[in-house]
Order: C-alpha cells, then sequence, then structure tokens
C-alpha cells in the first residue's frame, strides 16, 4: 500500500485522482499547512524540499509531481496511466507531462506566490506578464488535447493533471482578479467534464471537499481534515 503525504487542494490531489482512477491502494496521511508541518523536521526527513505532495513507495520516498506519475504509470502498466516506453504515444506523454511540470505547473506557483519571485512592487505587472503566459500555456494544452484526445482521457495522468492546474487559477490567488476562463478552451472543458464524471473524481473530491464540479466550476476547498494553504 502506498502512502501519500497530502494536503487538500495541493498537487498531493492530482496523485489521489490518479491512484483512485487506477484503484490502488493507498493510505492519505496529512501534512497540515495551517502549522507549517511541511516545514517540520519529521517532513523534511521525507522530502527536503518541504513541498507537497509526498509519495511512500516500496523502494523508499518519492517527491515531485511529475516524478510520482511517471513511477506510477511505469510501475503499473496495467492501469493505463500512460504510454509505456515503446508505444506510439511516449514521446508525446512525455513531452507533455514534462511541459506541465517544468513550465505549467512552476509559472502557475510564481503567480500564487509572487512575493518569492519578485519585490513587491513589481507584483502587479508581474502578473500581467504571468497570467499572458499562462494562457499560451494552456491555448497549447487545448490544442494538443483537440488531436490527440485519448492522451488525456481518464485514466491518464496528462488528464487530471491538467484538470487540476486549471481548477487553481479559478480560486487563486483569493484577492486577485480572474484571468482563466474554461470556456476559452474547449477540448481541456470537455476533458475536464468527462473527467468530473467518473466515480474516482467523486471520491477524490469527496475526500478533500471540492463540491461535485471541482474542474468546470470549482469551490474553495472545505475539506474534512486540514487546510489547503
Amino acid at each position: 500500500m502506498y502512502e501519500l503525504h497530502y494536503a487538500p487542494d495541493n498537487a498531493s490531489l492530482i496523485l489521489r485522482l490518479v491512484m483512485e482512477a487506477a484503484d490502488l491502494p493507498y493510505r492519505a496521511v496529512l501534512v497540515d499547512r495551517s502549522n507549517r508541518q511541511q516545514d517540520s523536521a519529521a517532513y523534511r526527513a521525507l522530502n527536503p524540499t518541504g513541498l507537497i505532495p509526498t509519495l511512500i513507495t516500496p523502494q523508499g520516498p518519492i517527491s515531485e509531481t511529475a516524478a510520482c506519475l511517471l513511477w506510477l504509470s511505469e510501475t503499473h502498466p496495467e492501469a493505463n496511466l500512460a504510454p509505456q516506453a515503446g508505444q506510439p504515444m511516449r514521446a508525446a506523454y512525455l513531452k507533455w507531462l514534462f511541459f506541465m511540470s517544468n513550465t505549467v505547473h512552476a509559472d502557475l506557483r510564481q503567480i500564487f506566490y509572487p512575493e518569492q519571485y519578485v519585490p513587491v512592487q513589481a507584483i502587479a505587472e508581474h502578473a500581467r506578464l504571468m497570467s499572458a503566459r499562462m494562457i499560451r500555456h494552456f491555448t497549447l494544452l487545448d490544442s494538443a488535447a483537440a488531436q490527440t484526445p485519448a492522451l488525456f482521457a481518464a485514466p491518464s495522468v496528462l488528464g487530471y493533471y491538467t484538470a487540476t492546474l486549471m481548477r487553481w487559477p479559478m480560486l487563486y490567488p483569493k484577492t486577485a482578479a480572474r484571468w482563466f476562463k474554461i470556456t476559452n478552451f474547449p477540448a481541456l472543458h470537455s476533458m475536464a467534464l468527462a473527467l468530473e464524471s467518473l466515480p474516482a473524481t467523486h471520491r477524490a473530491a469527496d475526500a478533500e471537499g471540492l463540491g461535485p464540479t471541482p474542474f468546470t466550476n470549482p469551490q474553495y476547498a472545505c475539506p474534512p481534515e486540514g487546510s489547503a494553504t
């Protein structure tokens, strides 16, 4: 059984969704952000960066969202989480997985935590530039989902990763103007609607208090334990 160290509506949600979709056995262990448990010595021993998630596997702890997803997809080929080595769509899968991790996810984090990247006086302009950059990223993903829908269809890790990355800019930062509208990306919107209809999505959403439409009309997390921020 896996052990998923998580906080509600954090990047660990992507792993929870994928493991639910693949029917993989796991136990969720709360990392309580309200008291910064991610900075505790115990958690840092598992994940020295203090970031969430950490996935405990039979081979030890793994951190970094894309690394966890790649490990799960290769360890459980029967779950059809991703094309395997030698299969026709493998190269495209790797390209989009690392684009999401290294570019889309990383840029989105700059919007959420601008004080970690730019001086206070530059935050407004930084937000404008980064939101425009994010629109270009989602446009690329929308085109990819339209051209190769099977690559993003459940239980693909790409679909759940993309859907979660779309969820967050509709909610955060709480005081910022909203710049993302999911209906502007028709292929991604259709993908998100399909994901929301699946029992695996419902189970993950219930576990983290995300409501019935976590991707297309999201609400702030109201989890049974822990805090999203």
